[in-house]
């Protein structure tokens, strides 16, 4: 405890003292308070670790290795596979998303199913499970929003995927994936007669992307579309 006020202290020297003891009375006070609230820290944080080193981990490994058996039917176009399993040791993409949709690899499953079910004609299927999806990286999440675009062009319902490549277009903003989106959109608006926006799209890969695949040749594109247009 803080001793009484010396005979002859200065008013700052007994201020000082006075928050010395106040502070010591209240540690005093509340010392059980204080521990309590540093044991219940201590415990939350052994949790964690402890869920994410006997739970966490372990599903996020058993999650990967599921999902490389299903990318290798994938990468041979076994659509139905990759999807349902092989009735031996592989249970699919749809059986990973519901095991360990949680993890990294059960939201890349999403992805690979959407795909899939894209490819067996399933667009109703293939667009639930690629929104459903989610990642934020210049690449595959641009991709899989293009792929939504894809669908909703096989489904009839054009002006709905263009928005999707125009978006998958501008999420991307780079010369490898943006051209190749924008060249979609043009194409689409073409189908739909509206060829100012196609021509549009086009000057855009032009003038933006001028040093991609799609800008070697997006010259006749624009002619055809301004004289279509005409």
């Amino acid at each position: 405890m803080a001793t009484n006020k010396k005979k002859g202290a200065t008013k700052s020297e007994v201020e000082v003292g006075e928050i010395v003891s106040r502070s010591e009375q209240f540690i005093e006070k509340y010392s059980k308070h204080l521990m309590y609230g540093v044991l219940a820290v201590a415990v939350v944080v052994a949790i964690v670790l402890g869920v994410r080193h006997g739970y966490i981990l372990p599903r996020e490994k058993k999650a990967d290795t599921a999902l490389f058996k299903g990318e290798q039917y994938f990468l041979r176009d076994s659509f139905a596979v990759a999807l349902h399993g092989n009735g031996a040791d592989y249970e699919g993409f749809e059986s990973i998303i519901k095991q360990y949709g949680s993890t990294k690899a059960g939201n890349l499953a999403k992805a690979y199913a959407g795909v899939s079910y894209y490819h067996l004609g399933e667009n109703d299927a293939a667009i639930k499970s690629l929104k459903s999806f989610s990642a934020k990286d210049q690449m595959i999440s641009p991709a899989v929003i293009g792929e939504i675009g894809d669908c909703y062009v096989n489904m009839g319902q054009v002006k709905e995927g263009i928005s999707y490549f125009e978006k998958a277009a501008k999420q991307a903003d780079n010369s490898v994936v943006s051209p190749t989106y924008l060249k979609k959109a043009g194409l689409a608006y073409e189908s739909l007669g509206q060829y100012k926006e196609a021509a549009k799209t086009y000057t855009t890969i032009k003038e933006k992307y001028f040093n991609s695949m799609e800008a070697a040749d997006i010259d006749k594109y624009i002619t055809r579309a301004n004289e279509s247009g005409k």
